[in-house]
């Protein structure tokens, strides 16, 4: 008798960012197939990730997201995703903006904000309407990619030279 696999995976904020980069990530991702743990890009993004914004809450867990970290203010809760450069902006834009949504799904108003700090430059990110419609969107299409028995194909893109996946495609 023939049994299919059947995967329970929660979407999270990590998949969005993969997911406006690459859609095989996601798929490996969801698998449990970690990228190359040698890999310098990974290796600069975890030394960002530990030695920065040292007087803030960090790795804050919530559900099925994690929040880099939680910035201290009086007037408002401030959400920020740290990042090593500007150069997926867009990615981490999406990401931020489905934690913003998981608060607000609880009723908590949050603010956003994209922190580079080897730039020294900080994106203030909001959630809106359309956003959120979008995101839905986004959701959808990651259940969809989750629900595969195979990754989606190869789609070389100019990513591809410094991802840290290569090898589970171009071995």
């Amino acid at each position: 008798m023939y049994f299919k696999e059947v995967m329970i995976v929660e979407v999270n904020g990590t998949m969005l960012w993969y997911y406006n980069i690459c859609k095989r990530e996601v798929w490996l991702m969801s698998r449990n197939i970690v990228p190359d743990q040698k890999d310098e890009n990974v290796d600069l993004g975890r030394f960002i990730h530990e030695n920065t914004y040292k007087r803030n809450d960090k790795e804050i867990s919530f559900g099925n997201v994690k929040f880099d970290v939680l910035m201290h203010s009086k007037k408002e809760l401030i959400i920020g995703e740290t990042k090593k450069s500007s150069k997926y902006g867009e990615a981490s834009k999406w990401q931020l903006l489905y934690y913003l949504k998981v608060l607000k799904e609880i009723g908590v108003d949050a603010k956003g904000l994209l922190l580079y700090p080897e730039e020294k430059k900080r994106v203030e990110v909001n959630l809106n309407e359309e956003n959120e419609i979008k995101l839905n969107d986004m959701v959808n299409e990651i259940e969809k990619i989750l629900a595969q028995s195979k990754p989606p194909k190869v789609n070389k893109i100019n990513q591809c030279k410094s991802c840290a996946y290569r090898e589970y495609c171009y071995a």
